[in-house]
């Protein structure tokens, strides 16, 4: 069953911001897809058996971090 789970990425601005954030969550196990939102600082990640840790983990790794 697919789930999804929402973050607020803090510092995010411009779509390199955006590319590195959504490289990073995709290469997490489970994630189907990864939508961005520049605007309101939203990432919204959706897939299977989706781990929090690991998503916010891979938030981190590309330099931000999730509210």
């Amino acid at each position: 069953m697919s789930e999804t789970l929402k973050y607020t990425i803090l510092g995010m601005s411009c779509d390199h911001c955006k590319r590195a954030v959504t490289a990073e969550l995709s290469t997490v196990g489970g994630v189907e897809s990864v939508d961005v939102d520049l605007e309101t600082k939203l990432v919204v990640v959706q897939g299977e058996g989706l781990d929090d840790g690991a998503l916010r983990a891979a938030i981190v790794e590309a330099g931000y971090e999730a509210a």
